[in-house]
């Protein structure tokens, strides 16, 4: 048999051999130290598996050790069930994992009963199993069937390949369909293409020589190059005495071969298709549950002995219960009829005392009608599933368990509860779905909040919801908060407010919204009820907000998730400074938890901050970070944050990819109308146009902020560019406008202490001042500047000195205008530099462009490696906070060393301080 089987394999490969190579150079990558993952993709039966089991063969006979994983259509809603395979070939290792990833991994394999934290958390833990495992001996990961690997898992798998980077690692996906988990992870997709009309004949002369001449053409052009049906087509031949008996008709191929193996089904003895129908429904359960089942549907006892007609047969492998290819799985079930099928889930769920997710799902799949029995079994099942951060899985049992509920509170109670968790999973239209469905039923209280909150959070983003809407659920939120729900009332205010920061609901939506926060019953000093007032009046409340949050500093915050839009809030306020020391404040907690979609956004936070306070370093780096955060955790209106915060730093410092990105920024916030994205970009392309001297353009592009009607128009991020405009309306002749614009503003100042806003006022109107009260105003303005905002002082010192100069006073712009240049140079704001060099020049004197200092060689990933390790900490401490492996932190330091002139990470705390201490010395 043995020889059989190997023949069958070699010539499965026939015609492979650019595929071949292909795994095998990927192999030997890993086993030199520089991994990476692959995607095989193909219809069923076009040879993945021959292919994949070929490569790992040849691996471990080099050294390479091999494990694996298979997916399992009956265990796709078991969360983690095809990482628990996978772990347990490695659970010798689990012990030497760091304590937080020990025990989220340990959480989500079921091996303790406790809440997982979150799933990028075990990621980084599996990242880390992997790795460390890799360190002893290359290591090839194959997990088969990857299409029916359930969600969880292969979100940790999709995490995991990312990050293969400078591990002996590889990681093998074989998969039927191309799983977005799959290549929105980069992999590389390995297609399997039919064989060749050559190739094919060789192998059916292989399998089946002596064919005629017109059953040997007919059976080509039924297999159509798949080499699973070339091999099995001719056995159904065979099964019937030769006679020509394909199924005649467009038949798809798949469907095909499914009746080639039903028809050999329909041979065997009672016992043996009842057993082969229990082993197709129950996944990878044992022989032992699927022989007692068995018995207890016939009546009578079943033993090992059913098995042999099916292996007869060539329907199960010769060992153990091991189906010769997964199209005998489903061509068992197809060919069952419904009461069969029934009746087999109901023998299983007799059988499986002590597991309680798998009794449940085989119970419900038994049930036709409603049954409040098995539809608390699902929720239970759910709950568990939440706890192992199987959102997929509890949403799949929620629903289920809905359909088989009879009292309508209950069934719209767990219909809302399932649309949170397609919310919650990236499934906008399955959420809108099962909302349509919870509000066919009258709804309690409480489920109107829950309903509201879900319809608000499907249209996060859109400029084009209705404001009363939006002011009805704030509303509604104090009321559900007031009835003993304060978490639930503060997410729901979180749903309108989304809607006033990302849309425009109008003043009067605006003025109730604001309201209800002031109402909400939750203590003041809460970080979530202090962020949500200060987003929703940021100029109405101004001065109690700004202080409310400062306050937020030295108060400790056990919700890190409410904790990150601290930071957010006083952006809102025009503090940058403030929202950059409140957001990083939040980004360890964050790291910790594996809160990676809040992390993403806290850091677009800091990187925002860093942007406007001109610390070009500190907001590439986090920009960077937050935007590969965003894509991975599926938050696009985030990612188009983090692409116009890109292009405002590129403006900045005079990258001509500035445009690049502010256009990307802006084909993914148009179409929502996310408008402080499409602010930014604009606010971006007119600081771009004025460093280049492009008056006119910088004009147009700024004024786009301050217009109601224009969809950039943000009602609060415009106090960033009021001294931008300004500048460009009075160099290109438009200074009435720019006047129009102060008058509009200068009433807000009157009620808000807002940073940005007073700086940019004060500014605005010592450039529009006449000679005689110019100087005071501009020595005001600086005088006014916060000292945590080095570039607003040097920006004054700018206009100061361009003003003295201009004035005839050169001697003392020369000193001013020196200052300013010091400080651009030191933030890495080059475009700015250039304006103060082009004054100095035009003053008579000149200042030498500085060489970039040594960090600046360095990538944004480096340079978070070298800060990391410069405080001391190790490899693997690193890796933890960056979310990649120990090996990879190893590479980036060999790679940066060079480039900063150092040979340990003993000197990397010198060189990265002498930057950071100009920066001071000079702001």
């Amino acid at each position: 048999m043995e020889k059989r089987e190997f023949g069958m394999q070699r010539r499965a490969l026939l015609g492979r051999e650019t595929e071949r190579r292909a795994l095998a150079a990927l192999v030997e990558q890993a086993a030199s130290g520089s991994g990476g993952a692959v995607a095989v993709h193909g219809s069923p039966g076009i040879g993945k598996s021959a292919l994949v089991a070929e490569a790992a063969a040849r691996a471990a006979e080099r050294g390479t050790r091999v494990i694996t994983a298979v997916g399992v259509q009956s265990e796709e809603h078991v969360p983690c069930a095809g990482l628990h395979q996978l772990v347990h070939q490695l659970r010798d290792g689990i012990d030497d994992l760091p304590a937080p990833q020990r025990a989220a991994l340990r959480a989500a394999v079921g091996l303790a009963d406790e809440t997982v934290p979150d799933l990028y958390l075990v990621g980084l833990a599996a990242l880390t199993l992997l790795s460390d495992a890799a360190v002893k001996a290359p290591l090839l990961v194959v997990v088969e069937d990857a299409h029916w690997i359930d969600r969880a898992s292969l979100d940790v798998l999709g995490f995991v390949a990312r990050r293969i980077e400078s591990d002996p690692l590889a990681l093998v996906a074989v998969t039927r369909f191309l799983d977005d988990r799959l290549t929105g992870a980069g992999l590389p997709v390995l297609h399997l293409d039919p064989l060749t009309d050559e190739v094919s004949g060789e192998l059916l002369d292989s399998v089946a020589p002596g064919l005629g001449q017109q059953v040997r053409r007919r059976l080509l052009a039924e297999a159509a190059g798949n080499p699973l049906a070339l091999t099995e087509l001719p056995v159904a031949l065979r099964a019937v005495g030769g006679a020509y008996a394909l199924t005649p008709g467009p038949l798809p191929l798949t469907e095909r071969l499914e009746r080639t193996f039903t028809a050999r089904v329909s041979r065997l003895p009672a016992d043996t298709r009842a057993v082969l129908l229990l082993a197709a429904l129950n996944g990878d359960g044992t022989m032992d549950e699927c022989l007692a089942a068995a018995g207890r549907m016939l009546g009578t006892a079943v033993d090992t002995a059913a098995l042999a007609p099916a292996v007869d047969a060539g329907l199960l492998e010769p060992w153990g219960m091991v189906f010769r290819h997964p199209l005998v799985r489903s061509a068992l079930h197809h060919a069952a009829t419904a009461a069969e099928r029934q009746a087999a889930h109901a023998a299983l769920t007799s059988q499986l005392e002590g597991q309680p997710d798998r009794r449940a799902w085989h119970r419900a799949a038994a049930t036709a009608g409603p049954d409040e029995h098995a539809a608390r079994d699902l929720v239970l099942t759910a709950d568990r599933a939440l706890r192992r951060g199987g959102v997929a899985a509890a949403l799949a049992a929620l629903r289920r368990a809905a359909e088989l509920t009879a009292d309508p509170s209950a069934r719209a109670d767990r219909l809302l509860r399932a649309a949170e968790l397609a919310l919650e999973s990236g499934q906008c239209e399955a959420a809108a779905h099962l909302l349509g469905q919870a509000r066919s039923h009258d709804l309690s209280v409480r489920n109107r909040g829950r309903a509201a909150w879900v319809d608000i959070v499907l249209v996060e983003g859109s400029a084009q919801g209705e404001g009363t809407a939006t002011a009805e659920l704030a509303e509604l939120a104090v009321e559900v908060a007031a009835s003993g729900e304060p978490a639930l009332g503060l997410r729901m205010l979180w749903g309108a407010v989304l809607h006033c920061f990302w849309g425009e609901p109008g003043p009067a939506a605006r003025r109730r919204i604001a309201v209800a926060a002031e109402r909400m019953p939750v203590d003041a000093d809460n970080a979530g009820v202090v962020a949500l007032r200060a987003y929703c009046a940021p100029v109405e409340r101004g001065r109690a907000a700004l202080e409310s949050l400062a306050a937020q500093l030295d108060r400790w915050s056990e919700d890190a998730d409410w904790d990150q839009l601290l930071g957010s809030a006083a952006v809102m306020m025009g503090a940058p400074a403030l929202a950059s020391r409140l957001a990083t404040r939040s980004l360890d907690a964050l790291r910790a938890r594996g809160r990676l979609s809040m992390l993403a956004r806290a850091l677009c936070v800091q990187a925002g901050g860093a942007a406007r306070l001109a610390d070009v370093r500190a907001a590439q780096l986090a920009a960077e970070e937050a935007g590969e955060l965003a894509r991975e955790t599926g938050q696009p209106l985030v990612h188009a944050m983090v692409h116009a915060i890109r292009a405002q730093v590129a403006a900045v410092c005079g990258d001509p990819r500035a445009q690049e990105w502010a256009a990307e920024a802006e084909r993914t916030a148009l179409p929502g109308g996310a408008r402080p994205a499409l602010a930014i970009v604009q606010m971006a392309r007119g600081q771009e146009a004025l460093c280049q001297g492009r008056y006119g353009d910088a004009f147009g592009h700024l004024l786009r902020v301050f217009e109601p009607a224009d969809p950039a128009f943000h009602p609060w991020l415009r106090f960033y560019g009021v001294a931008e405009l300004v500048e460009a309306a009075v160099r290109s002749e438009s200074a009435e406008a720019a006047r129009d614009v102060l008058r509009e503003l200068a009433p807000l100042a009157e009620q808000t202490p807002s940073p940005a806003l007073l700086c940019g006022l004060r500014l605005g109107r010592a450039l529009l001042s006449p000679p005689d009260t110019a100087e005071q105003l501009y020595r005001e303005a600086l005088g006014a500047v916060p000292v945590d905002w080095p570039f607003e002082r040097a920006r004054v010192h700018l206009a100061l000195g361009a003003w003295l100069r201009r004035h005839r006073r050169p001697a003392e712009s020369r000193v001013v205008l020196q200052a300013a240049c010091e400080v651009f140079d030191a933030l890495g704001a080059s475009a700015w530099s250039q304006r103060a060099r082009q004054e100095l020049r035009a003053a008579g004197t000149s200042s030498p462009r500085q060489d970039p200092v040594a960090v600046d060689r360095l990538t944004s990933t480096e340079l978070h490696v070298a800060q990391l390790a410069a405080q001391g900490l190790t490899n693997r401490e690193i890796g933890e906070r960056l979310y990649v492996s120990p090996r990879t932190v190893s590479t980036h330091l060999q790679r940066m060393f060079p480039k900063l002139g150092v040979t340990s990470r003993g000197e990397l705390g010198a060189v990265l301080r002498s930057t950071t201490t100009y920066v001071e010395d000079v702001g």
